[in-house]
Parts: structure tokens; sequence; C-alpha cells
């Protein structure tokens, strides 16, 4: 007895067809309000060294090393400090885009409890690590981003950040 392979076929169309808006909903757990919140909160609570030439580059004081990785993550290509450093619109494309990974990871690991899901991105952005960041600077360093967070999220969304060539990288 033969089979009739268009029950088989068809299985294989709807999994093909949706599994992938499927996939896509599990990744982005958050709103671009959140990952706006979050990029605002963490330029606001940004380190001011005071001094000229620091080392770290853009309103959210990143280390050249770092950024490097996270252009290539976001923009496919790496940047140099300087790149990075005179375009206000490619940082902050480069930067909601590292967030928003992080934030889709912390909200995945914390249930979805975003003042945890904050908490970890804050830490993580700090030291590299999700955890460990209940005393001292680090935690003073967190407890801001959380509180400028909060304040971000009280405000009306607006727009999501466009890509810096004005079409998805």
């Amino acid at each position: 007895m033969r089979k009739n392979p268009i029950p088989l076929l068809m299985c294989g169309v709807v999994v093909s067809c949706g599994l992938p808006s499927l996939l896509v909903q599990a990744q982005q757990l958050v709103s671009n309000a959140q990952v706006a919140a979050m990029v605002e909160a963490l330029r606001q609570a940004a380190p001011q060294t005071g001094i000229e030439n620091d080392g770290l580059y853009s309103q959210w004081q990143i280390k050249p090393e770092t950024l490097k990785a996270w252009s290539k993550y976001c923009l496919k290509r790496e940047l140099t400090p300087t790149q990075f450093e005179n375009s206000p619109v490619t940082a902050r494309f480069v930067v909601s885009c590292i967030t928003r990974r992080e934030l889709n990871n912390q909200f995945r690991t914390t249930s979805n409890n975003e003042t945890k899901a904050v908490h970890g991105v804050a830490c993580w952005w700090m030291t590299g690590n999700y955890t460990g960041c209940d005393r001292g600077f680090s935690a003073a360093y967190v407890q801001k981003v959380l509180g400028f967070y909060q304040q971000q999220r009280s405000i009306p969304a607006a727009s999501p950040p466009a890509s810096p060539t004005g079409s998805p990288p």
C-alpha cells in the first residue's frame, strides 16, 4: 500500500512558513520602547571621567575593543573608535542593537521580569557579568541605570533608531 505524500508535504509547508515567525517572536521579547529606554538610561548613567582622551568613546563611554566587536556584530563590519565617536547615529544604532540582544537574553533568563532584566543588563554593561552588582560602585551604577530607565519608560514611546545607512544592516 502506497501512502499519499500530500499530507506530509503540507505539514512541511506549514512548519516552514510558521516556524520562522515563531522564532522571530521568541527572539524579540522586548519592545522598541524598552530598548530605547535602556539605551538612554545607559547614556545618562555613563561615567564621566572628566579626562580628555580617556580611551572611552561616544556618549556611552565604550572601550575601543568593545565597540569593534559590537559594530562587527551589529553592522557586519568593525568600526574604528574615531568612526564610532564621529557618528552619533551609528553609535546609537550599535548600542541599540547590543542592548536589544542583551535585554532579550535577560528577559528570557528572568522569566520576563523587567526590573531584573534591566538590572542584569546594567550590571553586564559595567562589569561583563549579569550578576554581582549588589554593592559598591557597580551597585550604585546599576541603581542609577534602573532609575533612568524607569524615568524613560514613563515617557511616551519614541520611534526606534534608524539604521546608520537608512536600511537594516
